[in-house]
């Protein structure tokens, strides 16, 4: 192979996500070649012996490692100013990867409150039961943080901004409390994407992604990701995910770097059209509330602004007519579509309440602001003013 990744100086993201961590076969291939191939031959026995003690590089099975999964893992470090990068099978196998790679019975962890719904259950039913102290904390609040990092703690999780009240907690601050209690800071950085915030820079020590975001960002595959030290990703994550088997596909990852080359500009299509919506919304009856981060309403507008460089792809409204109002302008939208995915070149709305934080239960969700009236709109690549009046057809049938 013809490694030709690419340094980070003098190089802008979006170079990066064309070129970063590209290796050519001896064919030279313009397009990032495809190996679909779960395993790798040896010119000789004691290649193959070197190679699995360590003493040679040579791919040996494409769950440890391949060469498509490394060109990924290689542009994201580079995306995101990252020593190192693993790439999962989802997003979900990235945030267990990370969170239980590092953790042992008799450790504890401290998480944000608001959390996505599956991220909720690991922390809150899984982690207790192999003898892991979890406890909440009101990510928004840096007075709980301050009281439950007085305890010696192993790892602390949130994600900024906050899936779907867009919630956004304090990255310095709450990571130098977390590393005076003795823990890594691992953050969910789906919502911002890399082009829109880099948690590392801010004092975390791990950055997760569900890759099925944006990254493809064309509803096509799931993906995760997970970076951090390169010492951290080599001692600590590497042999859990060598042995515990969660591997991105080949193809997978194939089709994850060809969403990477257009992300910059589908990402910044996309957070025009949301900051437009908003706008839109914030103005219609029947709306009690309109939630994005670059409007000065937000209730953390100004951090939101100190930490990210834009306001990202989301917005979230409440309606005030409760699920009734918001189950019928949902059934009444032509062009956006109900799904509880998000990041998609499609408008993308869904009712969080009974889909995707269901199952937190109703004190959680009342604690997190998640009522009954709560959409989450996901915003595609469709012209601003045809979603504009999609929302406004709906929201009048739905009044």
């Amino acid at each position: 192979m013809n490694h030709s990744a690419l340094p980070t100086p003098p190089y802008r993201p979006a170079t990066l996500l064309v070129h970063g961590g590209t290796e050519r076969s001896a064919f030279g291939e313009t397009a990032e070649a495809l190996f679909l191939t779960s395993g790798f031959v040896y010119d000789s026995a004691e290649q193959a012996e070197a190679t699995f003690a360590g003493t040679a590089a040579h791919y040996q099975y494409s769950r440890f490692a391949n060469p498509t999964v490394a060109m990924l893992e290689q542009r994201l470090a580079l995306l995101e100013g990252a020593e190192a990068c693993r790439a999962t099978a989802s997003g979900m196998a990235a945030v267990h990867a990370a969170m239980v790679s590092h953790l042992r019975a008799g450790d504890r962890v401290v998480a944000a409150r608001a959390l996505f719904g599956s991220c909720h259950w690991i922390v809150s039913t899984l982690l207790p039961r192999f003898g892991i102290d979890a406890v909440f904390v009101d990510g928004t609040d840096l007075g709980q943080w301050r009281e439950a990092l007085r305890v010696p703690t192993r790892l602390v999780l949130l994600e900024t901004p906050s899936n779907p009240m867009l919630e956004i907690i304090d990255l310095p601050a709450v990571c130098r409390m977390a590393h005076d209690a003795g823990a890594i800071v691992v953050v969910d950085n789906v919502f911002a994407t890399p082009l829109l915030q880099q948690p590392l820079r801010l004092g975390a020590d791990v950055v997760v992604y569900s890759c099925t975001k944006h990254i493809d960002g064309q509803g096509r595959v799931l993906g995760g990701a997970v970076l951090g030290t390169r010492q951290w990703i080599e001692s600590t994550l590497q042999p859990f995910i060598r042995n515990t088997g969660p591997a991105l596909s080949p193809f997978n990852a194939w089709l994850l770097l060809k969403g990477l080359e257009t992300l910059p500009l589908r990402v910044q299509a996309a957070s025009a059209s949301a900051a437009r919506i908003a706008e839109f919304l914030a103005g219609q009856p029947g709306i009690a509330r309109v939630l994005y981060p670059a409007r000065a309403d937000h209730p953390q507008h100004a951090l939101a602004m100190a930490q990210m460089s834009g306001g990202g792809t989301l917005v979230s409204f409440e309606l005030a007519g409760g699920k009734a109002a918001s189950f019928r302008a949902m059934n009444a939208l032509r062009l956006i579509h109900i799904s509880n995915n998000l990041g998609d070149t499609k408008s993308l709305i869904t009712h969080p309440a009974t889909t995707t934080h269901m199952r937190i239960g109703a004190e959680e969700r009342a604690r997190l602001g998640i009522s009954e009236g709560v959409l989450r709109l996901s915003v595609g690549l469709e012209d601003a003013a045809d979603l504009i009046d999609d929302l406004a057809q709906a929201l009048r049938r739905a009044a």
